[in-house]
């Protein structure tokens, strides 16, 4: 589920929640309303977390470059030279 979809299942729940004042008999549109709007903030939190997670932007966790040497250099005969 993505981001988009996230937002439409909430203002589904919010409309149904809170607009629809309709009574029905074998469904309550309350509780469908809510449910959407749970299953809508889950699916939005858990899409931001793919979506910040695919682009490693999490800037208290910045991966620092580290510089390494070659290692010793060796002349001909095998002997350290550094």
């Amino acid at each position: 589920m993505g981001i988009a979809a996230s937002l439409l299942l909430i203002a589904a729940g919010a409309i149904l929640r809170w607009a629809v004042t309709t009574n029905t008999s074998g469904i309550d549109l309350h509780v469908v309303g809510i449910i959407l709007l749970i299953i809508g903030i889950i699916g939005l939190v858990l899409a931001l977390f793919a979506w910040f997670g695919w682009w490693e932007w999490r800037p208290w966790m910045r991966s620092r470059t580290v510089y390494r040497d070659q290692g010793p250099t060796y002349d001909e005969r095998g002997r350290r030279i550094s």
